[in-house]
């Protein structure tokens, strides 16, 4: 069998190992990886290296923080609801053109925002922004239900989670670096000049996923009502607000940081720059704890589960030290249990995508536009409520922190149910007739990586 059209694996049968793939197809699969990896990267680029530069805006425009804070909402709204749009049309007319078509305008609207002269206008370039750039996570996580199934996919999330890892790492840092040579203009510059590599990157080495007979030709009728099988499903449905509100938990966290360090106790933006590095280096590191030691050895809904509580354990920690309960707490005893809180985020987050991704087997795209909006929208909620009480204080942080956290685990624990196998077995049909089980780990094996056909 030729390897024309395959990416990173040959065709094997059921319950067959799939052979060796020889050396030029191993390189195209890495380069796939590569790929993917950088447009989920995209989205913490955008967020992550403009956040050293949040006071320095604030200064500049004459704006107050609460308000400065809306271009993140912005660009997490547009992301949200660009998703939406994008997702049911990967579905419909594949994946590259609709990826293609929205890395250009986000360069466009990337540019606009370094010149605009107002927050106004800035929160309306972010906006166009977050609707552009939708395009890059929503095809990705597509993609990669495209190319895997089962644990091999929970896997390749964590993978991938390594791969775009590397952005809020060093995004920061980066966006600390620009400051001291120009000022917040020139984040905007270097992400035009990200965006432009991104869509090169695309057009040169990222093939289709999605061939012709296995794509969705309904209008937006057929889309809304494909979103509606998917969120009838019960356990679907609890994946996909779990993993939401454990996100809206991390960007409560990314929107109040830069103040929290910086305002509140006066450390300099290189130095939030490495704390934030350091807290991704934590999440990287426990997303690939999962990935390499715990799937296939311990089912995903228990993996999923510590992390939440660890998460919520975190963030009651944070909001006792932040209200004063032990004094006031030294910027080393915030540091640690932000760390402690994003580093169990490896563990949520890809577990919760692989989970609600395998009941969607025949609409990757929808649902992978529903996991993002739900996650983009409760985000861009939390973060102007952090800024609730001014900028003084990190109680508002850390308590949406904890509420976030306590609904991730009401939504795991009522509407998951891993403990209820016979239940979890019903629903997959109406998803899309996905991993008929619901939890891959309770089944114990990685289903094969799916070729793709020309």
């Amino acid at each position: 069998m030729t390897e024309t059209g395959r990416i990173g694996r040959t065709h094997a049968g059921p319950g067959q190992e799939a052979p060796e793939a020889p050396d030029r197809t191993r390189r195209t699969g890495l380069l796939v990886t590569l790929a993917l990896g950088s447009l989920t990267a995209l989205p913490p680029l955008s967020m992550d290296m403009y956040l050293p530069a949040l006071p320095e805006v604030t200064d500049a425009l004459g704006s107050p923080a609460a308000t400065v804070q809306l271009t993140l909402t912005a660009c997490l709204m547009g992301m949200a609801l660009g998703q939406l749009v994008v997702g049911p049309m990967s579905d419909k007319w594949g994946r590259r053109s609709p990826l293609l078509t929205g890395l250009v305008i986000y360069v466009l609207a990337t540019a606009a925002c370094a010149f605009a002269p107002t927050t106004e206008l800035l929160v309306a370039f972010r906006l166009v922004q977050g609707l552009a750039g939708a395009a890059a996570i929503v095809i990705a996580r597509a993609m990669v239900r495209d190319l895997y199934d089962g644990l091999a996919m929970a896997r390749f999330f964590s993978t991938l989670m390594l791969i775009s890892g590397v952005a809020p790492v060093i995004a920061p840092l980066i966006g600390g670096q620009i400051l001291k040579l120009t000022d917040w203009r020139g984040v905007f510059v270097v992400l035009t000049a990200v965006g432009v590599a991104l869509v090169l990157l695309v057009w040169a080495r990222l093939p289709e996923t999605l061939p012709p007979e296995r794509r969705r030709n309904g209008g937006v009728g057929q889309a809304l009502r494909t979103m509606g099988s998917l969120l009838a499903d019960r356990i679907f449905l609890g994946y996909l607000l779990s993993g939401g509100f454990a996100f809206a938990a991390l960007f409560s966290y990314i929107s109040a940081s830069p103040f929290v360090v910086q305002d509140i106790y006066g450390a300099s933006p290189q130095t939030f720059s490495l704390l934030f590095g350091l807290n991704s280096v934590g999440l990287v590191a426990v997303g690939q704890i999962n990935g390499k030691l715990l799937v296939g050895r311990v089912s995903l809904d228990k993996a999923l589960a510590f992390g939440l509580a660890v998460i919520t354990l975190a963030a009651t920690a944070l909001l006792l030290m932040a209200s004063g309960v032990f004094g006031r707490a030294p910027l080393a005893a915030i540091a640690a249990g932000l760390f402690v809180l994003m580093s169990a985020m490896g563990l949520a987050m890809p577990n919760t995508n692989a989970q609600a991704l395998m009941r969607a087997q025949d609409a990757a795209g929808s649902a992978s536009a529903l996991l993002g909006t739900s996650t983009f929208l409760l985000g861009a909620i939390a973060s102007p409520l952090v800024g609730i009480a001014g900028e003084g204080t990190a109680v508002p942080m850390a308590a949406v922190q904890l509420g976030c956290a306590l609904a991730a685990v009401l939504c795991f624990a009522g509407l998951c149910r891993p403990w209820r196998r016979t239940d979890a077995m019903g629903g997959a049909g109406a998803a899309g007739g996905a991993d008929a089980t619901g939890s891959a780990g309770a089944t114990g094996g990685a289903g094969p990586a799916k070729p793709v056909r020309p």
